[in-house]
């Protein structure tokens, strides 16, 4: 199953694989600005003489034509980078761009999957079957991935399989097993409308602030009172906005909050208590209420063949060790959109190394991946794509 060609060149290379990473690191921009990293894989495409098209407004989709026939496997990588200042300074490729930084990973992808690429299209002859090529931009926007698909990123995609370098886990092991990898996220808005006042004057008005404060903590039990316990949950409350001054009893309030979870029955019950609840609370003030629930991303759900084959290749390139189960997450990854096209499957690479600093949370400003899981992941890429098309 594994190709030893596949594997030697990516090991040929390592140090372009590195660089890559480094000049994207150095080089952030954010979701639906990927226009110079959009122009950076295109021109690199154009040298290896890889058919591609932008799409609009950033993103590339090209294709590896194999020269025997078969089935079409579909890699993605996304691009785009986060508003956080990077803590890194004393790194030679810290970011340029103030207030923006790779503290994700995506720079990794990129940089991983080009190099797939390169090694998959030196042997395209081989192929049976071809190799669709998705750079996403705006997975942090949770909007890249679905709007790839509405420019036909998946037409014709029998598989599609992605990559997300993972700090969390110890570097070069794998982590893809069949079912619920990423849960749903979702967003909900929530405006209470009282009567404003004077703080000394309490009696002639309906407190935004103790109605919203009795919401926030009412609202959990929707959670821990109307969900199966076994069904994994978590109703966030992030943000709050409410009065003007300290003597002034607040008319309006503001909340906005996030929903995980990887059942659909279980999201569709939260957003109908989450209107349930908004709307007791304020009546019982005499207040009114108006929820918004935006959905945002799908539950990640790994098809079970698709991940068995991960793992197979998995052990046959990097060794059985290499395999490494790392529970399901509350995070939200907007690969759900492709999975709900075609059947795939979604793969973690461990990049956290204590010895280089390396095991800082994603979204943090002290991110950094340990490079020596570029070759791993940039491998895995390539490999199951030719494993996908000679099974």
């Amino acid at each position: 199953m594994i190709n030893e060609k596949i594997k030697e060149g990516i090991q040929q290379y390592s140090d372009e694989l590195t660089a890559i990473r480094r000049k994207l690191h150095s080089e952030p921009e954010l979701s639906w600005e990927e226009y110079e990293t959009t122009a950076f894989v295109s021109s690199y495409l154009n040298e290896l003489g890889i058919e591609h098209r932008k799409t609009e407004p950033t993103g590339v989709i090209a294709e590896i034509k194999g020269g025997k026939a078969g089935e079409t496997v579909a890699l993605r990588a996304d691009m785009d980078a986060l508003p956080v200042e990077e803590l890194n300074i004393d790194l030679p490729y810290t970011s340029k761009e103030k207030g923006k930084m790779h503290a994700c990973g995506h720079d990794a992808h990129t940089a991983m999957l080009l190099i797939a690429s390169k090694v998959l299209n030196e042997i395209k002859d081989e192929l049976p079957g071809n190799v669709r090529l998705i750079f996403q931009p705006a997975e942090e926007a949770a909007t890249g991935a679905k709007a790839m698909v509405e420019q036909g990123a998946v037409e014709g995609v029998d598989n599609v399989f992605g990559i997300h370098i993972w700090s969390q886990m110890p570097t070069n092991k794998v982590s893809c097993y069949p079912g619920a990898s990423f849960a749903s996220a979702d967003i909900f808005k929530v405006t209470f409308k009282g009567r404003g006042g004077h703080g000394a004057m309490p009696h002639d008005t309906i407190d935004a602030a103790v109605i919203a404060s009795s919401f926030v903590m009412n609202v959990q039990s929707v959670v821990s009172r109307t969900i199966d316990p076994l069904q994994p949950a978590v109703l966030t409350v992030g943000k709050m906005i409410v009065g003007t001054r300290f003597n002034v009893i607040a008319e309006n309030a503001e909340i906005e909050g996030t929903v995980r979870c990887f059942d659909a029955a279980t999201r569709n019950h939260i957003e109908k208590q989450l209107q349930v609840y908004a709307e007791n609370v304020a009546s019982i003030y005499g207040a009114t209420a108006n929820v918004e629930y935006i959905r945002g991303t799908q539950a990640v759900i790994n098809e079970e063949e698709s991940a068995k084959l991960v793992q197979q290749v998995t052990t046959e390139a990097f060794g059985e060790d290499a395999n490494y189960y790392e529970k399901p997450t509350m995070g939200g990854e907007d690969f759900s959109f492709y999975l709900d096209e075609v059947p795939g499957s979604f793969a973690l690479v461990g990049s956290g190394n204590p010895d280089k600093d390396t095991e800082w949370a994603h979204h943090h400003g002290k991110f950094n991946v340990d490079e020596d899981a570029l070759v791993t992941g940039a491998e895995l890429y390539a490999q199951y794509a030719w494993a996908y098309l000679n099974k």
